[in-house]
């Protein structure tokens, strides 16, 4: 009896897919790694006194370009650019990778649950996914972000909730197309329950597009998140957030003072761009239908 159709090809197989598709993928998880070692080395960097304190405003010099000294500047608030924004990686990777776990673990079950069991539950969250489904996933972020405050949990949550009719209402679909399939009904036949119906021999089957939905989930979540710093409605202000800068830094913008504005618009711009490549290439390795003979 099959019970998964979701398998990742070997690496022997991997000379059967388009050159471009792996490129893609590499370059995007070469990218991400890259920021997730900064996320976790800038810390220690800081103890040994290799960078400065992100949160300390340096008594002098203020808003002095890139230098020996300072690397990417500093801001007229006095902050060092380069700190912020190493820093800024370790709060922007904490919040996506928390919204993008809460959202997956409360939607992929909900779909399987909905489109297994079908009849008024179905419906009704099948109504209240749509419904915030169809809301712009920044207006609906802003407004939960007034109602749930600053914090990295509390973004965290704001996002998820964007996110979560995204992963319901693809494993919905898919569970409603195989739970009439032969092997689902020989399940039931022997006696199985519908938890072991589910977790068995459905969750395999009706994953496949979730990684991929988790990787451009994560990507927008970053753009999301810094969408939010730049109203103020992110992390609390102490915090380095590329968001907040970019904010901090408009005004310095027509006096000349580009660097504070470049960097973290840059580090941003990159970590977006290498996990929209991961989701670009996974997606052409898990759906055979996206790639062109």
């Amino acid at each position: 009896m099959a019970v998964s159709q979701f398998r990742l090809p070997g690496l022997r197989r991997l000379s059967q897919y388009p050159r471009l598709s792996i490129q893609m993928m590499v370059a995007g998880i070469v990218i991400t790694l890259l920021f997730v070692l900064i996320a976790v080395f800038a810390p220690l960097l800081q103890s040994w006194g290799w960078i400065q304190d992100p949160m300390e405003a340096l008594a002098n010099p203020i808003h002095e370009p890139p230098s020996l000294a300072h690397w990417f500047g500093t801001s007229r608030q006095g902050y060092d650019v380069f700190s912020r924004t190493l820093f800024g990686t370790q709060a922007a990777l904490q919040v996506v990778v928390a919204a993008t776990v809460l959202s997956l673990v409360v939607g992929v079950p909900l779909g399987m649950v909905s489109g297994y069991l079908g009849g008024r539950l179905d419906r009704a969250l099948l109504f209240l996914m749509d419904t915030i489904y169809t809301l712009p996933g920044l207006l609906l972020s802003v407004t939960l972000a007034f109602v749930v405050g600053r914090g990295i949990w509390n973004a965290a949550i704001a996002l998820s909730i964007a996110y979560i009719p995204q992963y319901y209402r693809v494993v919905r679909n898919h569970t409603v197309s195989v739970k009439t399939e032969l092997f689902i009904e020989a399940a039931r036949s022997m006696g199985a329950s519908t938890w072991h119906v589910l977790f068995r021999y459905l969750f395999f089957n009706v994953i496949q597009s979730v990684p991929v939905l988790f990787t451009l989930n994560a990507a927008d979540a970053v753009l999301v998140l810094g969408g939010l710093g730049f109203l103020g409605l992110g992390l609390p202000e102490e915090t380095p957030e590329w968001g907040r800068d970019l904010q901090q830094a408009l005004d310095a913008l027509p006096t000349g003072i580009w660097w504070t504005a470049l960097f973290p618009g840059l580090a941003l711009t990159l970590l977006v761009v290498g996990l929209s490549l991961i989701g670009e290439g996974l997606n052409e390795l898990i759906n055979p239908l996206s790639r062109q003979e």
